[in-house]
């Protein structure tokens, strides 16, 4: 079975105090190149613009809460998560992000045998057939499953 690695960074853009470079740049991506089509309209949500650096730590911070990495196995998407979800949350997500499967629905898995030797083996998983055209909705996925799953910080009380 092919393994793939997915290579998928957080872009944080961070202007000086007040500034307006990234904003500006951000603007003109939406007023021509999503205007006229050639990104889409979800693309701004790969990066974070901000002027503050407390604001892209916990960019960084919130972006790996659940969220682990991310491969391909095959043709198959292999989401590793740092806590497992509800079944109740991955309905929700083939719900709100069916668009961005080529077939089939997102299912909670184990390693897949190919992972067996994995570092990551022990995570679990969400498995999908990942459309690979729709970056901006992936991202969103990721930051709905950061906003919905609980981690072992959430759930232990001394833990802060």
């Amino acid at each position: 079975m092919l393994l793939r690695l997915s290579l998928y960074i957080l872009i944080n853009l961070i202007d000086k105090p007040g500034g307006d470079y990234w904003h500006s740049w951000n603007n003109y991506i939406c007023k021509h190149l999503v205007a006229r089509g050639l990104v889409s309209a979800d693309d701004p949500s790969l990066y974070t613009i901000t002027d503050k650096l407390d604001v892209a730590c916990n960019t960084i911070r919130n972006f790996y809460r659940v969220y682990h990495s991310s491969r391909y196995v095959g043709r198959q998407f292999v989401m590793r998560l740092n806590s497992q979800l509800s079944d109740e949350i991955v309905e929700q997500l083939n719900q709100d992000f069916s668009d961005i499967l080529s077939q089939g629905k997102i299912v909670k898995s184990s390693a897949l045998p190919a992972e067996k030797n994995d570092a990551t083996v022990n995570l679990p998983r969400l498995v999908f057939y990942f459309n690979q055209k729709s970056l901006g909705r992936l991202y969103q996925l990721i930051e709905q499953i950061n906003q919905l799953g609980k981690t072992a910080a959430d759930e232990h009380p001394e833990r802060k």
